[in-house]
This record gives C-alpha cells, structure tokens and sequence, in this order.
C-alpha cells in the first residue's frame, strides 16, 4: 500500500467508446477529466481502468483506492430485470468489468468510491435491483432535465453516516440520472435521499470505506472532498 501523497494510486474505471481526435475516428478508453482532476487535487495519482481484460484480487491489490465513475444503464439482465424502454443500450463489457473489479476491490479491502452507474454498480454487485426510470415514479425529470446538462438537486444526509462526516448533514449536488437504487443490495445502508425521497447515497458498513453516490462532485462544482476521504482512507489502511 501507498504511504502518502503522490504515491496513493487510484483506480478509475472509464468508457470504451468510439471517439474522434485528431486524424482518428476509432475506440477509445475515456473519461471525463474531472474525475482526474479530483484525484489529483486529493493528492493522488488516478489509473485509467478501462473494460477489457480480467482483473483479480491480486491484480487490484496494486492499487490504493477504486473509483467506478458514472456512464450507461447497467443491463437490466444483471438484475434479472426485463428492460424498461428507456433503459438504455447496454454495456455487457463494461458491466461485467465492473463487477469485477468491484468485487476484487471488497476482497482487498480497498477504498471504493460509486460515483453515479458506480453507486447503482456497487448495488447490483450486492444482489440490489434499480428502479430503471425516475420519471414515471417521480412525475418529474429533476435528476436528469435533459442531455448534457445536470440537476442541482438538494439532498438530505443521515447524520451518523460517513457521508455526513465528510459532507455535513445537507448538500446541494449535480444530478444526471434516470435510475435510482430500488432494492438494496445486502448489507448496504442508505444513507442519504432527495427531497422525494429517492436515495443518493449508500454506504457499506464493516467494509472500510464503501460509499456510493448518485451525483457527480467531479463536475463543473469540483467537490473534491469525497475523493479526499477516498485518498485519506487509502492512506489510514494497515
């Protein structure tokens, strides 16, 4: 394990999209610079992760800390849901990479941090099930007013929760989902929930840090104190 500062090494997964840059139009591995910057500014150096290969126990152990970042609808298959038709196309590739990275991660005892896809990862990874569109439970597109853009949502935080520890007791955060934790996957704890009382935060208990989130601290707002509790912790483990 990494002792301090530049040393603490975070995984974070990313995209395998098809991208256009310079000359090229081919697949790419990417991700949003924000989640970069963050890890950084927290005093860690971020590993891209992208979906190919097959990551072992061993093989995470490299790393201080994971990050699973926001993207696609998970399959609902991985859930054993059929598709709601506005669940988007899947991504077995990245889902299954996910999974087990994750699932290494908590093996390891790594320090992980669900931002967004990455919270409803970490609930599916759990035996949970997601709730596939917001809008036709909620009867609004607060969490996601359209493509490209974010939702300051104001949300509500358990105050015995890490969360809470990190954050305070109330956050207004950037949104952009139309899923939401349904049923919770074992051993998860929700933690914190918007105003209609969808949940935005779950913690794992007993796990050292184990926190998912449904917003996004990475963007234009750069919060980055999640990630500092994220390197913080990866720095305290033994």
């Amino acid at each position: 394990m990494a002792s301090n500062g530049s040393d603490v090494l975070v995984g974070i997964s990313c995209y395998l999209e098809r991208a256009r840059f310079g000359v090229w139009d081919v697949p790419a591995a990417l991700l949003g610079r924000g989640y970069l910057d963050c890890v950084v500014a927290a005093g860690a150096l971020p590993v891209l992760l992208p979906p190919v290969g097959d990551w072992s126990t061993l093989d995470v152990s490299r790393l201080d800390a994971l990050v699973l970042a926001g993207g696609p609808d998970l399959d609902p298959a991985s859930y054993r849901h059929d598709p709601h038709p506005e669940t988007g196309r899947p991504r077995p590739e990245r889902d299954a990479a996910e999974l087990t990275l994750l699932h290494a991660a908590l093996r390891a005892g790594l320090p992980v941090l669900g931002v967004c896809r990455g919270m409803q990862v970490l609930n599916v990874a759990l035996g949970g099930t997601l709730s596939q569109h917001l809008p036709d439970l909620l009867g609004t597109a607060d969490h996601l007013p359209g493509p490209g853009t974010f939702g300051r949502v104001p949300v509500k935080i358990a105050p015995d929760s890490r969360l809470a520890g990190v954050l305070g007791h109330e956050v207004e955060v950037d949104c952009h989902h139309h899923q939401a934790v349904d049923a919770l996957g074992t051993g998860l704890v929700p933690v914190a929930w918007a105003g209609d009382g969808s949940v935005e935060a779950v913690e794992l208990p007993g796990a050292g840090f184990a926190v998912g989130i449904q917003w996004h601290p990475e963007e234009d707002s750069a919060d980055v104190r999640l990630f500092q509790a994220l390197v913080d912790a990866a720095r305290g483990r033994t």
